[in-house]
């Protein structure tokens, strides 16, 4: 490993790519700086043993190219030369996939680093707002999305360039605010009597909400995984699923408009995932914006930064392509995250 390099080193083509999740994980080679990352099919992590397989028989398998450098974007804290994903069995090994596959180099981010770097450069395009605000461009900005879990990452600007900061702000605490946030929480399931964000705001976080209503009230739940949960919802099946997204959107905003205060994300909170892809069409947005905006005594504030769904497809490999080109736009941290042959 190479602890001294920064990102503004410039790193070798042809650069592989990759978006690794808890559940799937998506790749893309970029042949050159003007180049169009060329995509390949979305893994399931569930498919494969470990990365490594993953990426021969996916991409090096498929394709007569050699990339020479890897920049890989995983779920999971980055420490030491064994990366642990937090929601998959994976363990990404950077000088195993040195030694086996033949890249030259390795340099891995956290996935919702990845996200920010998308936020960095999305079109207009690429985004659908909720509600007011205005982006103040050059301002600190906030991503934010549920999956598999709850990635959160910060965007900020500073010396001409975008500095991500990563970290593990979906497991903040997140409280009941109403009588019926009081009603549901006695039946949310906790991790050591801990509610977190993500205990509500990821793909069994939606479930853990609807089961809590379902108790609540008195009923039998009938749904077992997330895209039960939503397709009752999107197709109103049963009041519970409805409810369950209603409340999964209006604590989504709460959280994002913590994280805007975290950060004074004049720049824009932006959700990521496609989880909430998913339940866009029937979301009370104005709901969502109110609690996105309810943070007294700083609501006139909260009402001119913007909320954003993002929309642009594979946004996180977008990311990566556009930091692997121009390095130099960007302080991202490289020591003990970039290893050499």
């Amino acid at each position: 490993m190479t602890p001294t390099l920064d990102s503004s080193e410039a790193l070798k083509f042809p650069i592989l790519i990759g978006d690794i999740g808890g559940t799937n994980a998506r790749f893309a080679i970029l042949l050159d700086a003007f180049a169009e990352p060329k995509s390949f099919p979305i893994v399931q992590t569930a498919d494969y043993p470990n990365i490594d397989e993953a990426i021969q028989a996916t991409v090096l398998d498929k394709t007569s190219v050699q990339p020479k450098s890897a920049v890989l974007a995983v779920a999971g804290p980055i420490d030491g030369d064994e990366i642990d994903l937090t929601n998959c069995p994976w363990v990404v090994r950077p000088r195993v996939l040195i030694r086996d596959l033949g890249f030259e180099e390795v340099l891995v981010l956290n996935d919702f680093e990845a996200q920010a770097l998308a936020v960095s450069a999305l079109p207009e395009t690429g985004r659908s707002q909720v509600g007011r605000g205005t982006v103040k461009e050059g301002a600190s900005r906030v991503v934010v999305g549920p999956g598999t879990g709850l990635g959160v990452a910060g965007l900020v600007r500073a010396r001409k360039m975008w500095i991500p900061v990563a970290g593990e702000g979906g497991h903040i605490d997140l409280g009941p605010r109403t009588e019926r946030d009081r009603a549901l929480w006695p039946h949310l399931e906790a991790i050591e009597g801990r509610i977190s964000a993500e205990q509500i705001l990821c793909g069994r976080g939606l479930v853990n909400l609807y089961r809590a209503i379902c108790a609540a009230d008195g009923t039998a739940p009938t749904h077992t995984t997330p895209a039960e949960v939503t397709e009752a919802a999107v197709n109103n099946r049963d009041a519970a699923s409805g409810e369950a997204v209603q409340l999964f959107a209006v604590y989504l905003g709460r959280v994002a408009g913590d994280l805007a205060l975290v950060f004074m994300a004049r720049g824009g909170v932006y959700i990521a995932g496609g989880i909430f892809q998913r339940i866009i069409p029937i979301l009370k947005a104005a709901e969502m914006r109110a609690a996105f905006e309810d943070k007294a005594p700083h609501t006139a504030l909260m009402q001119d930064i913007p909320l954003f769904v993002i929309t642009q497809p594979l946004a996180a490999l977008a990311g990566l392509a556009t930091f692997a080109r121009t390095p130099r736009f960007y302080g991202l941290e490289t020591a003990n995250r970039r290893w050499t042959r």
